[in-house]
């Protein structure tokens, strides 16, 4: 398989193909060059064999990984997937293998890559959502609710992800300088080093696209350019994972798998499954989990090739038809002048018991959501911002974020016309918190000293001591259960009074090796060449991961763009770190000043300005 490849003034790959499987294995090859320890570090994740690479601190998520048979799932989906669309993912995992080579991770640890299947990209894929959803924040409320009763859930506001923060907006052409949409909008996740997306331009015959993808998924999957059609996405805080408290009696499936552990002892591990789903915590309380993407071995790889083949708002609505999860809020714009918004994914239909805490196995799924929301642009803007975008929405969960970022967007565009790029990107960076009562630039230190005062006083409190010592299933649901962090977000407008000021905090990606606990020098220099202040909190469209008593900000906007539809070199983009995933390369954070700064890079899609690689 043949391909080009050209980069940027930053180093973001442009990857040019005489055919869709060469553009596949072409951008698994690119990715390995610029991600190699990322993309490893995921195989191995979705295999449920990191304790392989870093010894007994891998041993936890192997031990999910197995129960939760991520990988068992995801090679049931690649089997069903169409001819067209596995031979595209196949021809990605080839271009990964030719194109891995040892990064400074796996020098430092005397490790080299390994190979990739041709379900990894899928199995990758689920391994990164898995956690990013509903059930974990089940099991937070069913503590709450074991010792504060139905009182600590609405006290706690019931609130979902403890790192929600998305915005994706779009205006209309009434409302532009050009006559034309535009779309813009920041995904909010974890920190991470390297960042969970990449920038890239994928180019053959039948496309032309520009967009952020997940290293070690083909295709550009949530937000991206074709040209004649944007689009950009929301977390829609759906409920579509329930946990089943489960007595096993010896009617399951079951069977015991080996972790290896470098320099240790093997560990087994019992895999069951019930009719429900596969049992992923077992004890005094076992729970069961089940998923769409498990029930329906699918995990909506079918939109990949439509999506990228997409020329309008109605191909791109078409192609989501094939999602199923994480289930989004999806906007999308074209060249015509027509934008939508609709919600994508599966979303069963079940009890509304099972949308707040684990549920009996009598709770049982009786089919899907069929009329999934849409809405119309109002006031010629359609906002999301993972709240409750309309009533329609009590239909697939309970669990939104507040309307406080969404109502800072629509307050920020006004009734203003003529809207530029330039004015789409400054609302991005905007600051100001309902909570703090002004901008968190300006008052931001104050507030959140004065924050932290009462979050200290509300700990000592009897009746939370309970929930204080952290989950009770162990350190991988430890951020689901941070009370400090719980406590501040449930805080009502009003409650605080400023305090004496503290410094700001300061950007803090978390590398692989220090998600797993291991220490290393790598992890140092890291953070000793990336630090950078950070500001805002999960009220303000630029929402940061602010935790009391912690001095850095581990979770905020890992993306920023804007997409012209008028002119697409008119867009704009940026990531918090860079291009390049290995550590002392030029491009590994030159977008970081950027970034920080509410700046965004050109989106350059002309060949002839870009450079040729060899």
């Amino acid at each position: 398989m043949t391909f080009e490849l050209f980069r940027d003034d930053y180093g973001i790959p442009h990857v040019r193909a005489d055919s869709v499987n060469d553009l596949g294995f072409g951008q698994g090859h690119t990715a390995a060059m610029d991600r190699a320890w990322q993309l490893d570090l995921e195989r191995l994740r979705a295999e449920g064999r990191v304790a392989e690479l870093v010894g007994q601190p891998g041993v936890e998520w192997d031990t999910f990984a197995r129960r939760a048979r991520i990988e068992h799932t995801a090679r049931r989906a690649f089997s069903r997937l169409s001819d067209e669309t596995r031979a595209f993912v196949s021809a990605f995992a080839d271009g990964v293998n030719a194109g891995l080579e040892a990064a400074p991770e796996h020098e430092a640890l005397k490790a080299t890559p390994g190979r990739w299947q041709h379900w990894t990209p899928v199995s990758v894929f689920l391994a990164q959502h898995l956690l990013f959803a509903t059930y974990p924040s089940k099991l937070w409320r069913h503590q709450v609710r074991k010792h504060l009763g139905d009182e600590g859930l609405v006290w706690f506001g019931r609130e979902g992800m403890p790192m929600s923060g998305s915005n994706a907006f779009a205006v209309t052409g009434s409302r532009t300088e050009s006559g034309l949409p535009l779309i813009a909008g920041d995904p909010h996740r974890m920190f991470e080093a390297p960042n969970v997306y990449a920038q890239v331009h994928l180019a053959c015959p039948e496309f032309d696209v520009v967009g952020f993808a997940f290293p070690g998924v083909p295709g550009i999957q949530h937000f991206a350019h074709a040209g004649s059609v944007a689009w950009a996405i929301t977390n829609a805080m759906a409920d579509y994972q329930d946990l089943y408290v489960e007595h096993l009696d010896g009617t399951e499936e079951r069977h015991t798998e080996q972790i290896d552990v470098r320099d240790g002892a093997a560990v087994e591990v019992e895999v069951i499954v019930t009719a429900r789903g596969p049992v992923i915590i077992e004890g005094e309380e076992t729970y069961s989990l089940r998923t769409p993407s498990y029930v329906c071995e699918d995990l909506g790889f079918e939109a990949l090739l439509p999506l990228l083949r997409s020329k309008t708002a109605g191909d791109v609505d078409a192609a989501f038809a094939h999602w199923v999860e994480p289930v989004n809020n999806v906007v999308i714009a074209d060249v015509h002048g027509e934008v939508l918004h609709r919600v994508a994914g599966k979303v069963p239909l079940r009890p509304s018991d099972n949308m707040v805490t684990p549920v009996g196995i009598e709770n049982e799924w009786q089919g899907w959501v069929t009329d999934l929301p849409r809405t119309s642009p109002v006031e010629g803007a359609i906002v999301t911002a993972n709240n409750r975008v309309s009533d329609e929405y009590d239909r697939i969960g309970n669990d939104f974020s507040a309307p406080h970022r969404a109502n800072r967007i629509r307050a920020l565009l006004g009734d203003r016309t003529a809207l530029t790029v330039e004015d789409l990107a400054t609302i991005l960076t905007d600051t100001y918190s309902i909570k703090a009562g002004g901008e968190m630039r300006e008052v931001g230190a104050a507030y959140l000293a004065g924050r932290d005062a009462v979050v200290a006083r509300l700990l000592e409190r009897a009746d939370f001591a309970p929930l204080g010592a952290g989950s009770p299933y162990g350190r991988l649901y430890g951020s689901w259960f941070n009370l400090p962090g719980r406590i501040a977000q449930a805080l009502p407008v009003g409650v605080v009074e400023p305090g004496d000021p503290k410094p700001p905090l300061t950007f803090h990606p978390l590398h692989g090796l220090e998600q797993l606990g291991v220490a290393h020098q790598l992890v140092d220099d890291l953070h000793e060449a990336t630090r950078v202040p950070v500001y805002g909190e999960s009220d303000c469209i630029q929402a940061m991961r602010v935790i009391p008593g912690v001095a850095v900000c581990s979770g905020g906007p890992v993306a920023r763009y804007v997409w012209d539809l008028a002119d697409r070199s008119r867009s704009r983009w940026v990531v918090p770190l860079g291009a390049s995933g290995a550590p002392g390369r030029p491009h590994h954070h030159d977008q970081l000043a950027l970034w920080a700064d509410g700046e965004l890079a050109p989106v350059v899609t002309d060949w002839d300005q870009l450079t040729k690689e060899t």
